[in-house]
């Protein structure tokens, strides 16, 4: 690496994530800790600002350390994408620590950048379809609890002891809607909601 530029990219998900792992692995392979950059933030695009300088100092004389694949990006075709302006327009280097079939190092040669292509878009598509799976079973799981009575969302409050009352008189038009709600303490949109829901019930 002597006489490269070295950076290090990584990204926590979420503020409370630790990051002090990533950042090891990145000091451990030789990146100094002033050229580490870090988003706190999901990887389901590359719009985020940290990433964005780095991408704008790397060169032909750079290379790039990260700890996985998946600190990178988790979209099958950006990461892609973003893998193919780093090795092919800036012609830097990529290191993926944890996977080392995926270091741009290793091979310059045609085999060496097919092998790495080959193995980013396994791992890449791997990982999308993974999300997309997981959506999935999110989806079906709230729909199987919704299936079952499970309720979503706060629960509702009980309704003011004179609701049935004033309901029957706005319903009879001896009230306003604004005079409804207000003998009930609420909102007229939430008086109107439990009014519909408790007709709704009824019928």
């Amino acid at each position: 690496m002597e006489g490269q530029k070295v950076y290090g990219y990584m990204r926590v998900s979420t503020k409370e994530q630790k990051e002090d792992r990533q950042r090891i692995a990145l000091v451990e392979a030789g990146v100094p800790k002033e050229q580490i950059y870090m988003d706190k933030q999901s990887g389901k695009n590359f719009e985020r600002p940290e990433y964005k300088r780095l991408l704008r100092k790397l060169d032909a004389d750079s290379i790039l350390f990260v700890m996985s694949i998946d600190r990178l990006g988790r979209n099958y075709a950006d990461l892609n994408e973003q893998w193919r302006i780093i090795t092919r327009e800036k012609g830097a280097d990529i290191v993926v620590i944890d996977m080392p079939l995926l270091d741009t190092r290793r091979e310059k040669n045609l085999l060496g950048t097919l092998i790495s292509d080959l193995v980013l878009s396994l791992l890449s598509y791997v990982a999308e379809n993974e999300r997309i799976n997981i959506k999935q079973r999110q989806a079906e799981g709230i729909i199987a609890a919704k299936a079952r009575g499970v309720r979503f969302g706060r629960p509702q409050l009980p309704l003011p002891e004179n609701f049935h009352e004033i309901h029957k008189m706005w319903r009879e038009k001896k009230l306003t809607l604004k005079q409804a709600a207000k003998a009930c303490d609420l909102a007229e949109s939430t008086f109107f909601d439990k009014a519909k829901r408790l007709e709704k019930h009824n019928t």
